[in-house]
Parts: C-alpha cells; sequence; structure tokens
C-alpha cells in the first residue's frame, strides 16, 4: 500500500471575502451569531481589515496597522469610536432595526 501526503492549506476567511456583497453577508452572519460578543465582532472586522488591505484602512483610518490590529484583535477592545473609523473606510455603514 503507497502512502499518499497530501499538503493543506490553512483556511483564511478573509481569502474569500473579494467584494462588498460578501463582505456585507459575512458581517450580518457575524452579528446574528455573536449575539453580544464584541470580541467576534472585532475579529470580523479584523478579517474584513486582512480582506481588503490592513495598510490601506490604517491610512484611511489615520490609525496606525498596528494599532488596528490590536484593537481589532480578539483581545481588543476598540472603542466604538473606532468601529466607526473602520466601517467607514471599508465602505460600510451601521445600521439599527428593530428585533
Amino acid at each position: 500500500m503507497d502512502i499518499v501526503e497530501e499538503s493543506l492549506s490553512r483556511y483564511d476567511t478573509a481569502d474569500y471575502l473579494t467584494d462588498d456583497d460578501r463582505i456585507a453577508a459575512y458581517l450580518e452572519a457575524v452579528l446574528e451569531e455573536a449575539e453580544d460578543d464584541p470580541a467576534l465582532i472585532a475579529q470580523a472586522l479584523s478579517t474584513v481589515a486582512r480582506a481588503r488591505n490592513m495598510s490601506q484602512l490604517a491610512r484611511d483610518t489615520g490609525l496606525t496597522r498596528e494599532g488596528l490590529y490590536k484593537a481589532l484583535s480578539a483581545a481588543g477592545n476598540p472603542s466604538f469610536a473606532t468601529v466607526i473609523k473602520v466601517a467607514k473606510a471599508l465602505g460600510l455603514r451601521l445600521a439599527f432595526r428593530a428585533v
């Protein structure tokens, strides 16, 4: 019996966020699943930021690249102002709706 070695690549959601519609659908899904977990929401914004180019996002928001990585990490705690800046720079708008 021959042993076949397979090489698997690491899955990265950012690789699949290729357009605005996919990004919006991803963030909507995360918001529904995350409920009240701000760390998951911050992590999702980080994934979108990586998909779009973190360096450019840093320039567009006026924040440092390192600061964005820290704020949008699972351990980060971004201010609401940072979330708004990131959303705007990504071409997104926060919306509220009755539940």
